[in-house]
């Protein structure tokens, strides 16, 4: 599905302060922490979606870049959306010190020393027209942390133990000097995990995970479009120690089409046709997603008239069946004659009358009426 709006996801006005957005997350990301909702996928979702919105919003470059561009401005992957990790974010805001887990969680903090979920990752993949009216099957490989093959994610040789990590004294985060200011921040050491290994893997470094290229299969539904998100579950950053992996979030780009332009669930195309067929009626081919389709042309048809296929537009993302085909019929004037085709036409023309044109008539009528 599509994104919703940052503003809507946090529950404020888009003239709200960085205050005023500081308070709606800390409210909201308390109630959907994953802490509190052990289990519960949709309110798991619900916290990395206000994480998202909050690390775009509460930067003041981003949040400028999206009041003009909105999901469009990080499409090509320039900084908001998908690779933020919303605990990173939940600890940022509330700070780093364990008294603010044990009050809103009655002691239930994650352990600093234990194993942190991976990170999510964010693919923007390009589809053609077709794949995005019809869905298909992609096959993507992705750049991730993934466990080390050889450690199997402990990070160790065969044998080692794990020992507390003497930077951070087995507390996960350090102090660091920024100019006037000292800050927590995660231990470059352990990662935040508070131990490190004896022995460390030669394949790793002890770090239990390796860049990987990695081979996903990814099914497109019937129906996207440009902004749509696909969540492929366990295909982002491999979590330390064993821990959960992270998820993959595909955005989707839809390139457009030679014939056919998309409007919601309906497809609009333009069809030629010759001023003999538009004048005394017809059957006409026109193209269609899966193929062709013959529509029938009532005798005076004029350039511009649109004729509706049901059920030949695209699917439902919801499964409310298809939109419908809008074909516009395009009537074509020849652009040289002979001289027997000419005296055909006048021929014509004066059998006619003034009855040839009947709404350049009308619309003469209407002119001087309007003058008078």
């Amino acid at each position: 599905m599509a994104k919703r709006d940052y503003y809507e996801v946090l529950g404020v006005e888009r003239t709200a302060s960085a205050e005023e957005l500081k308070k709606a997350y800390r409210k909201l990301a308390v109630k959907f922490h994953p802490d509190k909702n052990q289990g519960d996928k949709q309110a798991e979702e619900k916290f990395k979606e206000l994480g998202e919105a909050y690390e775009v919003l509460s930067d003041s470059q981003k949040r400028a870049a999206y009041d003009q561009m909105g999901h469009a401005a990080f499409q090509q992957g320039g900084g908001g959306g998908g690779a933020h990790n919303p605990f990173d974010i939940f600890e940022q805001v509330f700070g780093g010190g364990g008294g603010i887990f044990e009050e809103l969680f009655g002691g239930g903090r994650r352990n600093p020393g234990g194993p942190q979920r991976g990170a999510d990752l964010r693919y923007d993949m390009q589809l053609q027209f077709e794949e995005a009216v019809l869905g298909c099957e992609k096959h993507l490989t992705i750049p991730r942390l993934a466990e080390c093959e050889d450690c199997h994610g402990s990070g160790g040789q065969p044998g080692s133990s794990r020992r507390r990590c003497n930077p951070c004294g087995g507390q996960g985060r350090v102090m660091a000097t920024r100019g006037f200011f000292s800050v927590q921040q995660t231990c470059p050491q352990c990662e935040g995990m508070g131990t490190v290994v004896d022995k460390p893997c030669r394949s790793c470094a002890g770090k239990g995970r390796r860049q990987r290229q990695t081979p996903i299969t990814l099914k497109v539904p019937a129906g996207v479009d440009t902004g749509t998100r696909l969540r492929s579950s366990g295909n982002g950053e491999a979590g330390q120690r064993g821990a959960p992996s992270g998820d993959l979030y595909v955005v989707l780009h839809v390139r457009p089409h030679e014939i056919f332009e998309r409007d919601g669930e309906d497809l609009v195309c333009e069809v030629p046709t010759s001023f003999i067929v538009a004048a005394m009626g017809g059957e006409l081919r026109v193209p269609t997603m899966t193929g062709s389709a013959s529509i029938k042309i009532p005798a005076g048809t004029q350039s511009g008239t649109v004729f509706r296929l049901k059920g030949r537009g695209v699917a439902s993302l919801q499964g409310h069946g298809h939109g419908d085909l809008h074909v516009r019929v395009l009537v074509e004037v020849p652009e040289k004659l002979n001289k027997a085709q000419r005296a055909k036409l006048q021929e014509f023309a004066d059998l006619c009358g003034d009855e040839v044109n009947p709404q350049s008539r009308s619309f003469l009528e209407r002119a001087r009426n309007f003058f008078r």
